[in-house]
């Protein structure tokens, strides 16, 4: 445990990212203390972060056993961060264990495989429209549009009920939340993972044209993954593949709403592509990662940072890296140069649904704007509530003014 004092992350009263702001100014790299008194690092430029994510599977590792305060009693049993850090998912394991379990999943987001979904994310996204259109005035986007698509289109993907798709929802929220009590935590990873045992079950004695189902066949045939390597590839696609895009759909209307010029812009060029990876640099849907442990010691960004401390990294805060976008790096801006951003990581833990979260994106805000261009919020955006996680961070309502003329749908 910490035995001097280190800044607070989160601080009460401040967003997490003007917090991650305001430390960037200290350090690239920053030890912070995390709620319960648990000490870690920080990243917080892009130059840091890129390091970071290069050295993965050498340098940084995910392993919960490579952090040894969280197993020598530093660090509480009750802490409820544990049921991230110590999930058991895709995320928490390196090595050739990790790359066998990748290459199982990338089968399923392919850029061919991820180009044949396009017309079946395009219904889904057109029938969420006609729910929001016969909503009227006032309807929230949240769980209308921008919550629901990401959910349908992972959980169509992975063959989870429609029925079962609200408590994935809930579950994902309560894991992620900062503010949580232990029992709520535990009791919700418990809840999740029993679920996923159950629809591992329930697609081997009914498979169905689905991914668990083909996951299910690659265990049963080849042996080639464990029952519970299964269910932790299942625990971080349905969390971190819908939530992260929830996210990014919502950060993209507030920005287009804050800025109408840029929403011209991308309607009259069709630029709806460039709004996603702009919406991607400039509100990330991750603030922070979960955490990394070190082998060594090591020096990021001239930082040294011990051996066997954990270390996040915090993508929000890279993204408005002036060292790295210059000057506007706090403007959404479409006509900036694209020089690259860390959106969906670096190096080999990059993001395997890139392409899938893409294509949602840019097809749910295409379709959105273009049934209704007149749309604008019915919130002030300095209003709107946000996630109480520094995980993954975005909007919880939307509600919004749909420009309709009166009786009238397009």
């Amino acid at each position: 445990m910490a035995t001097t004092k280190l800044p607070s992350f989160p601080v009460a009263g401040e967003s997490p990212l003007d917090t991650c702001l305001r430390l960037r100014e200290l350090a690239p790299v920053v030890e912070v203390e995390f709620p319960g008194g648990v000490p870690a690092y920080l990243a917080l430029t892009h130059q840091a972060a890129q390091e970071i994510l290069a050295g993965d599977d050498r340098t940084f590792l995910r392993d919960p056993a490579r952090w040894p305060a969280l197993h020598d009693g530093s660090i509480p049993e009750d802490w409820p961060l544990r049921a991230i850090v110590q999930g058991g998912h895709l995320a928490t394991i390196d090595g050739a264990d990790h790359r066998r379990l990748r290459g199982l999943v990338g089968r399923a987001f392919t850029p061919a495989r991820v180009a044949a979904l396009e017309p079946r994310v395009q219904q889904i996204i057109d029938g969420l429209l006609d729910g929001v259109v016969a909503a009227g005035d006032g309807v929230d986007l949240v769980p209308a549009f921008t919550g629901a698509l990401p959910m349908d289109v992972i959980c169509e993907l992975f063959g989870v009920a429609a029925a079962d798709r609200p408590r994935v929802r809930a579950w994902t929220a309560t894991l992620l939340a900062h503010d949580n009590t232990p029992e709520a935590a535990f009791a919700t990873q418990r809840d999740l993972q029993a679920f996923l045992y159950d629809l591992v079950a329930r697609k081997q004695r009914d498979p169905g044209d689905d991914l668990t189902s083909g996951l299910v066949q690659a265990r049963d045939e080849a042996d080639r993954l464990t029952t519970d390597e299964l269910v932790g590839v299942l625990w971080l696609m349905l969390v971190a593949g819908h939530e992260t895009t929830v996210h990014l759909l919502g950060h993209a209307v507030v920005a287009l709403a804050r800025d109408p010029g840029q929403l011209a812009l991308a309607k009259a060029g069709d630029r709806w592509a460039d709004v996603v990876e702009e919406t991607l640099r400039y509100r990330h849907s991750v603030l922070m990662t979960s955490f990394r442990f070190t082998a060594a010691e090591v020096s990021v960004a001239g930082v040294r940072i011990p051996a066997g401390r954990a270390v996040g990294v915090a993508f929000q805060a890279t993204g408005l890296d002036p060292a790295r976008y210059g000057d506007s790096a706090d403007r959404f801006d479409l006509t900036r140069e694209q020089i690259g951003h860390l959106g969906f990581g670096h190096g080999p833990r990059y993001c395997v649904g890139a392409a899938l979260a893409r294509l949602e994106s840019r097809l749910a805000l295409a379709s959105l704007y273009g049934r209704l261009p007149d749309l604008t919020l019915a919130i002030d955006p300095d209003d709107i509530p946000y996630s109480p996680s520094f995980f993954t961070v975005g909007p919880l309502t939307l509600p919004v003014r749909l420009g309709l003329p009166p009786g009238g749908a397009r």
